[in-house]
């Protein structure tokens, strides 16, 4: 935590931008960077688009299911886009400064657009729970109007808190170095360059990262255990392949992006490591967005089948 003290106001200087290091430790593979991640934001676009489209256009995924990862995809462009363009403009140009505001910006948006992502994968494992577990009803609880609702509650939710917890840390000053060890404005090395006590903060970090991160994740937990219970008592084995194909998707989707997530913003800073925290924002960020229509698609044969429909045509 930071605890020291302020510095007198003579040693103050105000910060009106900061620099994004990035991967500026390894100059020699700075074009390298640029255009393997050049590709990878152009597979994420293509590939999340692709799905967003699909869903939207053929008869045969006009269900709950299908709606909601359509909204996911259209997120997870939002939520990459949130960060790579500004990464590759800094590999590209080598100017790695950003202004206060844009900054600030950059955090907020990519704040809610994850806290959105949590709570619409923790909707779309109780999609699933209603799917397989309750069959009659289903029909009824998941229609049109409240999955509207449902999309627009997790997209929503998380706005009030996430703006004021980014207003939070830029109300603090800083001073000294400028540098941001990170390839975008992240939390934990923000709030490194503050001066004075930030305990106040780091608390406020957890607490948000606790309900928009473990909370989420623990109601997909949940309705998960019960969906298995309810799979390993179908008499067909036949039954049971089924049920668990339209669930084993989502899931590692689920461990991909909480995993990394959770472990970043739930660890102890006493613990952290800026090249560890670098590469597990690697994930949640990028690679996560990046396999995840490779997850939907080569796991699912209602969207190879829609994919060769669109490709024929």
């Amino acid at each position: 935590m930071n605890r020291q003290g302020m510095p007198p106001e003579d040693n103050l200087t105000e910060v009106v931008e900061f620099v994004l290091l990035g991967f500026a430790d390894i100059p020699h593979l700075q074009w390298f960077l640029f255009g393997l991640f050049l590709i990878i934001y152009v597979i994420i676009l293509m590939s999340n688009g692709t799905i967003f489209l699909i869903t939207k256009m053929d008869p045969a995924l006009q269900s709950p299911m299908y709606f909601f990862l359509a909204n996911f995809s259209f997120l997870e462009i939002c939520y990459v886009s949130a960060t790579l363009p500004r990464m590759l403009m800094n590999l590209g140009t080598q100017r790695r400064t950003i202004s206060l505001g844009a900054c600030a910006a950059q955090m907020c948006f990519v704040l809610i657009f994850g806290a959105a992502e949590c709570f619409l994968l923790a909707v779309m494992a109780y999609d699933r729970y209603m799917a397989i577990c309750n069959p009659l009803q289903y029909p009824l609880v998941m229609n049109h109007r409240v999955c509207i609702q449902l999309v627009t509650g997790s997209c929503t939710i998380g706005i009030p808190v996430q703006i004021g917890q980014m207003y939070q840390i830029f109300s603090l000053p800083f001073c000294g170095s400028k540098q941001i060890n990170h390839f975008f404005c992240d939390i934990s090395p923000i709030l490194k360059l503050a001066c004075g006590d930030t305990f106040v903060n780091e608390m406020l970090v957890y607490t948000v990262a606790v309900l928009f991160g473990m909370v989420p994740f623990l109601l997909i937990l949940g309705s998960y255990s019960k969906i298995i219970s309810i799979i390993l008592k179908l008499p067909s084995a036949t039954g049971q392949a089924k049920a668990f194909s339209t669930c084993s998707s989502h899931l590692m989707v689920v461990m991909l992006f909480f995993g990394s997530g959770i472990i970043t913003y739930l660890r102890p800073n006493t613990r952290h490591s800026e090249g560890t925290d670098k590469v597990l924002s690697l994930f949640y960020t990028i690679l996560t967005p990046m396999f995840n229509p490779l997850i939907y698609s080569l796991r699912n044969k209602d969207v190879i089948m829609a994919l060769r429909k669109l490709l024929c045509k």
